[in-house]
This record gives C-alpha cells, sequence and structure tokens, in this order.
C-alpha cells in the first residue's frame, strides 16, 4: 500500500483548494460519462462499472446532484462527449516504474504531454506492459480513523462481512483490499455501517517498492507526478516509489 503512497495523497488532497476539488469532480464526471456510455445504463444496478465510478465518487465527497446531473448529461441525445481511455507506462528517476491512466478526446495531445512529462523529468516512456506486469489490480477502500476511535477488530469483520480479501492498519486510516469489481459492493456496506471512506476504487498496487535517496532525484520524480496528477486528461498515477514522510 505504501508503495504508491494513496494515504500520503488523500492528505495533500483535504488540505487542497476549491480548484483541486473542482479537477477532482471533473475527472470522476468525465469517467462517470464513458461507464454510463460503455455500459449502456444509467442505473448503476444494471451497471457495475458505473458503481465503481459511483462509489469513487461518493468516497470523493461528490455531491449527490452532481453525480446525478452528470449521469443524466451522459444519457442525453445531444451529448457529444467522446473519451478514451490510454494507459501509459514508463519510469521516473531512478528507476521508479510509473503507470499513467488516461481518459482523453485527443490521444495525440495527451500522448504528447505524456511523453514530455516522462523525458523532462528524466523518466522515459516505456512500451505497454513494461511495468504493469510487477502491479496487481486490487479494489482499495480507504476508511477514516484520524481520531483513531475505531476498533481494528470490529471494522475488520465487517470488511469480511462485505467480502473484502485483507485489511491493513496504517496511521489515520484501515486500507481495505478487494477483487476489484467488488468495490462498489464492498464500499456500499461499510458506509451503512456509519464509516467514513476516503478512497474507493479499483488501483494499481505495486508488489514491491523502491527507495529514492537523491534529493534531484527526489525533486524531480514528485515535480513529474505532480505534472501528471494536475494534467486535465490523467485520471490517475500508480508509482512504486516507497515515499519517505
Amino acid at each position: 500500500m505504501s508503495g504508491h503512497s494513496k494515504w500520503h495523497n488523500i492528505q495533500k488532497t483535504k488540505g487542497a483548494q476549491d480548484a483541486k476539488r473542482a479537477q477532482a469532480f471533473t475527472k470522476i464526471a468525465r469517467e462517470m460519462i464513458v461507464a454510463v456510455k460503455e455500459g449502456g445504463s444509467g442505473d448503476p444496478a444494471n451497471n457495475s462499472r458505473l458503481a465503481a465510478v459511483i462509489a469513487k465518487a461518493k468516497a470523493a465527497n461528490m455531491p449527490n446532484d452532481n453525480i446525478k446531473r452528470t449521469i443524466d448529461k451522459a444519457l442525453g441525445s445531444g451529448n457529444t462527449d467522446n473519451f478514451e481511455s490510454m494507459t501509459y507506462e514508463g519510469y521516473g528517476p531512478c528507476g521508479v516504474a510509473i503507470i499513467v491512466e488516461t481518459m482523453t478526446d485527443n490521444r495525440n495531445r495527451t500522448a504528447s504531454e505524456v511523453r514530455h512529462y516522462f523525458d523532462k523529468y528524466g523518466g522515459n516512456l516505456g512500451a505497454t506492459g513494461c511495468v504493469s506486469w510487477s502491479f496487481d489490480k486490487k479494489g482499495v477502500i480507504v476508511v477514516n480513523n484520524e481520531d483513531g476511535d475505531l476498533d481494528e477488530d470490529t471494522v475488520m469483520e465487517a470488511a469480511m462481512e462485505a467480502g473484502a480479501d485483507d485489511l491493513v492498519t496504517e496511521e489515520e486510516v484501515f486500507t481495505i483490499y478487494t477483487e476489484p469489481d467488488s468495490v462498489a459492493e464492498v464500499a456500499e456496506y461499510l458506509t451503512g455501517k456509519g464509516y467514513e471512506l476516503l478512497s474507493a476504487q479499483a488501483e494499481m498496487v505495486p508488489q514491491n517498492t523502491v527507495s529514492v535517496t537523491g534529493e534531484d532525484d527526489v525533486k524531480n520524480l514528485r515535480k513529474m507526478l505532480d505534472m501528471f496528477e494536475d494534467n486535465d486528461d490523467v485520471q490517475n498515477v500508480w508509482h512504486n516509489w516507497e515515499e519517505d514522510e
């Protein structure tokens, strides 16, 4: 879990400005529109991909009105949004493995920008499959325990009842792992039990992590990852850097 530093990213997001939140909602909305179009339904009960995106949206505190409006927009005959999913793989400084998941209406623009970020900060864009073999796709649900009020055994029991595979206790959070297709179901169960979810989505979890010690390498790696995150076409960035926080 620590390899892609999800909790570090969440901490940054919690204190971010409204512009960051708006950008996150825009990216989730784009994912939701694609899920509706490709799944052929605006009903999450009949569209598992949409159900997963809704779980992600709710964990990100996206208002229900926004969710409904986005689904209605996707179902509308006048909606001409045409996005396609593209995934890029490569290496950052010190051989850090990076996966960049995008959703774009202009693949040439996106490919050029992604390549530029890799090149600018001492990395290189690789071929499809060059690093993804060292990651496992898992459902990852992060439960808030900032106040330390939750009992690990109780949360574990609820997670197992919901169909989760594993639970890891971390500072201020519990991280629950599921099958990728079970995220929505497990998240809904835990929310019904009163738990606050900070994140709920399928993620690429690294099998092993690497450390980066050089000051310049760390600086370039952070800049590279921030550039990816700030790009409107980038949905998710996964890596195997063991960040020292």
